[in-house]
């Protein structure tokens, strides 16, 4: 970068081009939400047939490639916008050393030299000759000519030369940020096709990071997030931000501003498709490789059949095959999840049913958080939390149980809107007799969830009527998150299924004990459930008394006995233990009268 060029640059160029990339989001997201909100829907309900399905999955990947140019553009935006911030800093510092020297009537050449006249006192009659020189921008050389400068008996040398200098650093800069920019830039383009791959999202994931990599200086100039903020912190940080800086954040952290409570649902689920996308197509390209190196399926093997001495052909897998196999089942387990989460964007019926990613990553476990149901404006929200077994990868069950309740919900009460938040922002045990034994995994849970509620509080602006329902561990991490967070914003409990709840009464629970709702089926195993490790040594008293204590559970107290002291509801017996699985009756809660009663206690009613 000489100094004419940087001289006569305009930086609002960029941030004028950033704009323009913005517009191009904005349009490429609406046209995203026009088809997924608007269009399918209608089709769904107005059509059905061969026709209709061949036309939806054209829509939905019409939708999809929308998605990924709302990314893209938005990652060239926030580029753009790094650039003329960047830029206009070295400009900001050209144009000071310019006016200073102009000031002095030095002469600033084209080349940002600069020329000072005569001056200082007389020597032999003769004032000190002038000069020029030209910016140094190494240290050592740069120390030599200010040393040289200050010997020079002219004070205008030393004056012209830190000028110069700074002219220096400052071209210095801004080819910096040219060399840096560039090839980030170029990166920032589309296979020249018109499908959107898993390959594609995978570089969407690498172009982020590079641009935010590059983009330190312009972030840091922006209002940072809270560090580990409150839900209203979050909320007021999100509100500070202007249209562009908020565009940008998004773009290149769509990872953090999808799980930072507080913010808009509409915010979150934006962030979290992103992240879903990309996890996605990096998962669908693994799957696509692994795929290709299928090694061959069967050996031939043959063998006389003793009874009628002909010879039989036998096909055998190959032990390189099954261990093959094996794995290409594990690479599926999480495709199959995230496949399951897309499913509810691509086929729910109305708004009142319109799925929300509030959350999504797939670290350790994965977790999820998704809502039917917009919670920032509804009337009701309840929030699940399922417990033992839950994954990424077998969401759809999960999911599922959600959106059973909220339609239920909307039958018991259609006057009023009800969310229903399917939340697994937790790490949940996943075998019966050993993890789900350990408190542990709910201890980590109570942060995060006590953070979700009252976000959802916050976001809403009003108070809404809020529900939270745990199944199985989940009404352990539901427990003791309310026991241990006084004032959270929770006005019912719905506990099915529990092992305990970490507190011995309702009342511990910090809402009112006949807001306190629990059942459990006669024939659910968890009224089995073994007492915590330890508890049956030999010498220890609580060994015996739980033999004669009927209210005593893994967590404390049955929460559906009369010592618990909260209110219970009916459910059916279940089917018996090992006729439909292990413990068929421990996932009937979702059906019939059970969650009927649930919905009336969801919507504000009883049962």
């Amino acid at each position: 970068m000489d100094f004419t060029t940087l001289r006569a640059l305009k930086p609002s160029d960029f941030s004028d081009s950033a704009d323009g990339y913005r517009r191009m989001r904005d349009m490429a997201g609406a046209a995203k939400d026009r088809i997924e909100q608007q269009i399918t829907v209608a089709m769904r309900n107005a059509n059905q047939g061969e026709a209709a399905t061949a036309a939806l999955k054209q829509l939905h990947e019409l939708a999809r490639n929308f998605h990924y140019t709302q990314a893209e553009c938005g990652l060239v935006g926030a580029a753009l916008d790094g650039i003329a911030y960047d830029l206009e800093a070295a400009k900001r510092k050209l144009a000071a050393a310019v006016g200073n020297a102009q000031a002095e009537k030095f002469t600033v050449h084209s080349d940002g030299s600069i020329s000072y006249p005569s001056g200082g006192k007389e020597v032999d009659g003769k004032l000190p000759a002038g000069g020029t020189v030209t910016g140094l921008t190494d240290s050592t050389a740069s120390a030599v000519g200010r040393q040289a400068a200050g010997f020079d008996p002219n004070p205008h040398h030393r004056r012209a030369q830190e000028y110069a200098d700074q002219i220096a650093d400052a071209l210095k800069e801004a080819t910096e940020a040219d060399e840096k920019w560039a090839p980030k830039l170029r990166t920032l383009k589309a296979d020249d096709d018109l499908t959107v791959s898993g390959r594609d999202w995978v570089d969407v994931k690498k172009d982020t990071g590079g641009v935010l990599d590059a983009a330190e200086n312009y972030l840091d100039s922006v209002r940072r997030p809270p560090e580990h903020g409150t839900p209203k912190e979050n909320a007021e940080w999100w509100k500070s931000l202007t249209h562009e800086q908020r565009a940008d954040y998004i773009a290149v952290h769509p990872d953090s501003i999808g799980w930072m409570d507080g913010l808009p649902a509409v915010v979150r689920d934006e962030a979290n498709r992103t992240v879903l996308a990309e996890v996605h197509g990096a998962a669908q390209v693994e799957m696509d490789a692994w795929t290709a190196k299928e090694p061959q399926h069967y050996w031939e093997r043959y063998t006389v059949n003793p009874n009628t001495g002909e010879e039989v052909k036998q096909m055998i897998p190959t032990d390189e095959w099954t261990a093959w196999e094996e794995k290409r089942k594990e690479l599926q387990k999480p495709l199959d999840g995230m496949e399951a989460i897309q499913s509810r964007f691509d086929n729910y019926l109305d708004e009142s049913t319109r799925p929300y990613l509030l959350g999504f990553d797939d670290k350790k476990l994965g977790h999820v958080v998704m809502s039917v149901g917009n919670p920032d404006t509804a009337d009701n929200v309840v929030t699940y939390v399922p417990g033992t077994g839950s994954r990424l990868s077998s969401i759809d069950g999960d999911i599922s149980r959600a959106e059973l309740l909220q339609d239920q919900a909307a039958i018991t009460d259609p006057t009023h809107s009800t969310a229903s938040v399917m939340w697994l922002g937790y790490d949940a045990p996943q075998s019966l007799l050993g993890d789900a034994t350990d408190a542990t995994w709910a201890d980590h849970a109570r942060g995060p969830l006590s953070g979700f509620l009252n976000g959802i509080d916050t976001a809403h602006g009003g108070h809404v009527n809020s529900t939270v329902l745990g199944h199985s561990y989940g009404t352990l991490v539901a427990g003791e998150t309310m026991r241990d967070h006084p004032d959270l914003p929770v006005d019912n409990a719905i506990l099915v299924g529990s092992p305990g709840v970490g507190v011995g009464h309702a009342k511990d629970l910090n809402i009112p004990a006949d807001h306190v709702w629990a059942a459990t089926a006669k024939n659910d195993l968890v009224n089995m459930a073994p007492p915590p490790a330890g508890q049956w040594a030999p010498l220890n008293p609580m060994a015996y008394w739980r033999l004669f204590n009927d209210h005593s559970v893994m967590y404390g107290n049955d929460p559906t006995s009369d010592e618990f002291g909260g209110r219970t509801f009916g459910v059916a017996d279940g089917k018996f233990p090992l006729t439909d699985g292990l413990m068929p009756a421990h996932s009937q809660y979702w059906e019939g009268d059970s969650l009927a009663d649930m919905a009336k206690i969801a919507t504000g009613g009883t049962t």
